[in-house]
């Protein structure tokens, strides 16, 4: 297991999504499992504000960027405005992670680790 983990979470606020909106996603989505270094997403939705996150597990900083720079992720960074009403990125180091196992989580056969 990677002694350093990283979270991208990208929370945002949508708009009209239209089927440009789902090819870009899908591929952005495809390329990211693709990535060696690629450990897990999540998504998770607000109820209550409507915002959406989507977070991926890395085990490395340089797995990331490969993310970040492609030119897939550059286009819909260039376009988000025509899809989103704001978003938020949040990119973190995992200090600690640990459960009971009774969930299935894209950490969860990292070794644990408690504060």
């Amino acid at each position: 297991m990677p002694n350093t983990i990283y979270t991208s979470t990208f929370t945002f606020a949508k708009r009209e999504f239209d089927n440009e909106f789902h090819v870009l996603d899908n591929a952005i989505a495809q390329l990211a499992r693709s990535i060696p270094g690629y450990m897990g997403e999540e998504a998770w939705e607000n109820s209550a504000t409507g915002l959406i996150s989507n977070v991926y597990y890395w085990e490395s900083m340089e797995a990331l960027r490969v993310l970040i720079e492609h030119p897939i992720h550059q286009e819909a960074k260039r376009k988000q405005a025509r899809w989103l009403n704001g978003f938020q990125v949040v990119i973190a180091q995992v200090t600690h992670t640990y459960g009971d196992g009774g969930i299935p989580h894209p950490l969860g056969k990292v070794r644990p680790s408690r504060p």
